[in-house]
């Protein structure tokens, strides 16, 4: 989920080190939201490109006509967090105007992010004392799930509240996730993949991460 390539602060003020830190973070999006892209992201995908220029991060999102599909945002933490938080006010946005183009007022938005199993024990904490203490502070709704995602060594993480509480939420995972390095070799989910095309990724070459916007 992340990697310390090119951090310099070393030594350094925490707020310094963190944005020397190359994160990159998958999140999967229901195919509502990813095959009706010309609503949540506009024509030709508008928004997915305003928003990797004013976030500075790199967003690709996988292939396919699958229900769902993941969404790869890399950068710095800076820039990873502005995409989140520029995604998450742009759903919240559609998801509060009727049919009829009214607002509806603001509605809860959920963001599924997916993470290597290995990590999820640091981020739920003995006794699930991490998970309630992350609920607690941000006020988001945060659920791990117990199986993993298919022909995955992934889970997903699920993330539900109004934008200011999700980004908060996500800031704290990631810091979780930064200190607890995955263990042993990750089997990355790939929606409607079969478990031998993803071995054989794995083995040999990486499958695309998808189309670059």
């Amino acid at each position: 989920m992340a990697s310390p390539d090119g951090a310099t602060g070393m030594g350094g003020s925490p707020e310094e080190t963190e944005l020397s830190i190359t994160l990159t973070l998958r999140m999967l999006m229901h195919g509502k939201v990813m095959v009706g892209a010309q609503c949540h992201w506009g024509s030709k995908g508008e928004t997915v490109k305003r928003i990797r220029e004013q976030s500075s991060a790199r967003i690709t999102i996988s292939e396919g006509s699958c229900p769902e599909r993941i969404t790869t945002i890399t950068g710095s933490t800076d820039a990873v967090f502005r995409a989140v938080s520029m995604i998450a006010f742009k759903l919240e946005e559609d998801l509060g105007t009727g049919s009829d183009g009214v607002s509806a007022g603001r509605a809860p938005v959920t963001l599924r992010l997916v993470i290597p199993a290995s990590q999820c024990g640091s981020l739920i904490g003995k006794a699930g004392a991490k998970i309630r203490e992350i609920r607690e502070s941000t006020g988001a709704q945060v659920q791990v799930a117990g199986d993993l995602l298919p022909n995955s060594t992934e889970r997903a993480v699920t993330v539900s509240g109004v934008p200011d509480t999700i980004i908060q939420c996500v800031r704290q995972i990631c810091a979780v996730i930064l200190e607890s390095p995955p263990k042993g070799a990750t089997i990355p989910y790939h929606p409607g993949l079969s478990l031998g095309t993803i071995l054989l990724s794995a083995n040999q070459v990486s499958i695309s991460e998808g189309m670059r916007w």
